[in-house]
């Protein structure tokens, strides 16, 4: 099989267009057309769901989505992530629509409904489908032409997507702006980085394309020899580098916005940052957005992933010059706590270009004279740095997140130079380098550079992002200079911090040799650190009240001194909190008659898009009393409630985008449930078509019981009657005070569901419970309130997750021999099979970085690693027993 790049401009032209058009053919005729709901005043989205035909009888399952109205418009091709479907960008692509796009997704070869073999990208498969896609958009009714045949078209994606965005750029000239994600640049630099073979993210490549037998022959051969061998060889890498952007680099000429992950083991920043050069030096506008997470787990930030994509299309695609795409660099960073929700807060620094990874270099002298480093028999045990798979919730990245080092060097294996406590913080952004002299007992040395930030202590150290660089330094018996590009990051280091450099001679991701060897490793030169001196992080803002208050309370005391009757003005909307359900700042409410007596004080919490957020406390804890002020039933005595950055006043428009179950619901008994949810609609003075009763009534899940007299219910039927008619017009903030009051157990489970599926839309559930296991099972966050202070906020994993016991996830079941071997290790008081794994209890001296190393050595298949405590041991904690 001929597997050559087409040669240069093979792929464009007039010619081409008509023999591709020809090529594709409707297999499902003129599609399936659904009609796709939305809330609000937003134009309903259609969806025609069509199969298309490719060469060799690849078949392309393909939806296509537009909004009525507006004439001809700009078209996006949405990719998807490798193993996924077009239905992962379904939600992307209904918003676009809305916004005035053609918008087309597909599932690529292999996946989804679509046939074929993954070929990675290739240009003659994948690559050559999305210009057969940019043929059948260009003769739809509703797509902008730049001229016959060339439709006005963006493409975005993230991962295997946003590859083959940048890959259609470099092969299309059609393409008019892309914005790629989290993807790669050159794969073969990606998965064989300095000639080491990236084992653990090359076998989950594999695995989740469902097994080499899916793949390509060629692509199939290729991993099999390398995965035996443990070596990338130059024919491995010519086939990744010919299916890379990086081949075509010279010809993606079009504007480019580049999103890639600080938290990425797979495809770290320096993927984007030779991307970002590449295509700025075609002369291509290009701006870089490092986000919070990546392949490794963390914040992806979707909906500013999207605003920000969306606004980059308006202006290149739409040519709405007014359009704000943002800065050329920005990143997320982490600026301490977030009094709204307790959590990380994640602030944007930026500069008005792109810095790359060398900017403001600083020197940071090194100590530490040569050492000796044992590259262990079969690389065993290896030194653990990211987990690839075990990057999301419930895994290293949530130990992490509790203060628990999860990297692990062992004894013998690594070398260590350090320098002396920074005298002043130090913001490291980009790659630092350092040179080192590395002499081998074989040939090849194979080492892996990381760089700790060391607590003042010298025993706590973190690894920023878990990220490593491997190196492997051929004909190293004589010894051999080596200059290491360590990875890029963006990390603060305190006052009175060290910086670590070590070099391991294993580690977990990496195929290393297989022969025992000693390598002896030299300091060479200082640490040179990147400070990006020109990327300043935003202030946090005083809140506007700072400004307007005393201008507006003279403005309000003399309008009423002159009228007697004005009302105060409501505070204008806070336009960056327009997508943010609810944020409560500084909330306080006296009790009646008594000015030192607090129902609610200070209280201050932050709810976003997509939670169920569990109001938790004692009786007396001021939950009822918050939940009566954010629906504007009482006024509160200081602070500010906020609901899609709208500010609570009785009475506020903006509370018709939220539906409550407070105080209980009253219902007529002789009318049906169906009656009686038409009637209080009818009574709120709303259309009729608003009310959306039917996606309420399914989300419920009364069935035939509608249509029976409310007299005949049980008290679950009842409470799930109230729960549809809170949620009549589908309002996007659900509040639910006690939902499972007089339920029975079945009945419970029921009402777990309801809010689950509510919120799965993209809507918010606020549900305030005394049952804390049935919280832990339902909700994704928690407010924790005692004697009307918040005590913590957080994600539900995070408060729960902090006792001495691990669930240790594994793919297949434990034996019971095998949990005895657990058992037995230091710091190990048990270790019990369970369902799910196993389930071990450390002692004072155990820690979570020694059992996963131990738990590796003793080839326990781990799939996850994470705490393991009950909502009611933490809550009982967090409030001292006041309950």
């Amino acid at each position: 099989m001929d597997l050559r790049l087409p040669r240069r401009g093979a792929l464009r032209g007039p010619r081409r267009l008509l023999a591709a058009a020809a090529a594709v053919v409707v297999l499902a005729g003129a599609g399936t057309w659904t009609a796709v709901a939305s809330g609000g005043d937003a134009p309903p989205v259609r969806r025609a769901d069509r199969v298309m035909a490719m060469d060799g009888g690849v078949r392309v399952d393909t939806s296509y989505f537009t909004a009525p109205g507006g004439g001809r418009r700009p078209a996006v091709l949405l990719g998807h992530g490798f193993g996924g479907s077009k239905d992962d960008v379904r939600q992307q692509a209904e918003e676009l629509a809305r916004d005035g796009y053609a918008v087309l997704t597909w599932s690529a070869r292999g996946f989804g409904r679509s046939t074929g073999e993954i070929g990675l990208n290739d240009p003659k498969g994948e690559v050559a489908d999305v210009s057969r896609l940019l043929d059948w958009l260009a003769r739809q009714p509703e797509v902008r032409l730049d001229k016959a045949g060339d439709p006005r078209v963006g493409m975005a994606g993230g991962s295997y997507g946003g590859a083959i965005a940048l890959l259609a750029a470099g092969h299309d000239d059609r393409v008019d702006a892309i914005a790629p994600a989290i993807t790669y640049w050159n794969l073969a630099d990606a998965l064989f980085p300095n000639g080491v073979f990236k084992k653990l993210w090359a076998g989950i490549f594999i695995n989740s394309g469902g097994g080499c037998a899916k793949f390509e022959p060629t692509l199939c051969a290729m991993y099999e020899r390398v995965a035996e061998s443990g070596v990338p060889d130059a024919k491995a890498r010519a086939l990744l580098e010919e299916r890379s952007p990086s081949a075509v680099g010279d010809r993606v000429k079009v504007p480019t916005l580049l999103f890639q992950g600080q938290s990425d083991s797979l495809f770290p920043l320096g993927q984007a940052d030779r991307a970002a050069r590449a295509i700025r030096a075609n002369g291509a506008p290009v701006d870089v957005d490092w986000i919070a997470g990546g392949h490794d787990g963390g914040d992806l930030e979707a909906s500013r992933v999207q605003a920000r994509t969306a606004a980059w299309f308006d202006r290149y695609l739409k040519g709405d010059k007014s359009a704000d795409t943002g800065p050329a660099f920005r990143v997320t960073r982490t600026g301490g706590i977030d009094s709204t929700d307790g959590e990380a807060q994640l602030r944007g620094a930026s500069a008005g270009s792109y810095p790359g990874l060398a900017a403001g270099v600083r020197p940071v002298p090194l100590t530490g004279g040569e050492q000796s480093v044992a590259n262990p028999a079969g690389a065993s045990p290896p030194a653990v740095s990211a987990l690839p798979g075990l990057g999301g919730s419930g895994g290293l990245a949530q130990l992490s997140s509790l203060g628990v080092g999860v990297s692990l060097d062992f004894p013998g294996q690594f070398a260590r130079f350090e320098s002396a406590p920074v005298a002043d913080n130090l913001h490291i952004t980009g790659s630092p380098t350092a040179t080192v002299r590395v002499r081998s007992s074989g040939g090849d040395a194979v080492l892996f550079a990381k760089v700790y930030d060391v607590g003042p202590d010298g025993r706590q150290q973190v690894l920023p992002s878990q990220l490593v660089t491997p190196l492997r330094v051929t004909d190293a018996k004589s010894g051999k200079d080596v200059r290491i590009t360590l990875p890029a990051i963006d990390h603060d280091v305190e006052k009175g911090h060290r910086l670590r450099l070590v070099l391991s001679s294993t580690d977990l991701g990496y195929a290393s040799p297989a022969a025992p060897a000693t390598y002896a490793v030299a300091l060479k030169s200082e640490l040179s650190v990147p400070t990006a001196p020109g990327v300043t992080s935003a202030a946090a803002p005083l809140p506007s009240w700072v400004w307007w208050l005393p201008a507006t309370g003279a403005l309000i005391a003399l309008a009423l001194l002159l009228t007697a009757r004005r009302r105060t003005a409501a505070p204008a909307p806070d336009p960056e909190l327009a997508e943010v359900p609810l944020q409560i700042s500084g909330l306080s409410k006296r009790y009646a008659r008594a000015q030192d007596r607090y129902a609610v004080r200070e209280l201050s919490f932050r709810v976003e898009k997509g939670q169920v957020l569990g109001l938790l406390g004692p009786n007396g804890a001021g939950k009822t009393t918050t939940l009566r002020m954010l629906m504007g039933l009482i006024k509160p005595d200081a602070g500010e409630i906020r609901v899609f950055g709208h500010a609570i006043r009785p009475g506020a428009p903006v509370l018709s985008r939220v539906g409550a179950f407070v105080e209980g619901a009253g219902f007529l008994p002789h009318l049906s449930g169906r009656e009686n949810l038409e009637l209080y609609w009818k009574a709120t003075g709303r259309p009729p078509g608003d009310a959306h009763l039917d996606e309420a009534l399914e989300i419920a899940g009364l069935g035939d019981a509608l249509a029976r007299a409310v007299r005949t219910y049980s008290q679950g039927m009842r409470q799930r009657l109230a729960i549809a008619q809170a949620m009549l017009g589908l309002p996007d903030l659900l509040i639910l005070d006690e939902p499972t009051n007089g339920l029975d157990p079945p009945q419970i489970r029921e009402m777990r569901e309801v809010m689950i599926r509510y919120a799965a839309a993209g809507r918010t559930v606020i549900v305030s419970s005394h049952l804390l296991a049935e919280v832990e099972q339902s909700c994704t966050h928690l407010v924790v309130m005692d004697r009307g202070r918040l005590v913590q906020a957080g994600p539900v994993a995070e408060i729960v997750g902090s006792g001495d016991t691990l669930l240790v996830g594994t793919a297949t079941a434990v034996d019971t021999p095998a949990a005895e071997k657990v058992a037995a290790l230091p710091g190990v008081v048990s270790a019990v099979p369970t369902d799910e794994g196993l389930l071990v209890r450390l002692d004072a001296d155990g820690s979570a970085e020694h059992l996963v190393a131990e738990l590796v050595r003793l080839e326990v298949p781990v799939r996850s690693v994470g705490p393991h405590r009950r909502l009611e041991d933490a809550f009982l904690t967090l409030i001292g027993g006041s309950a």
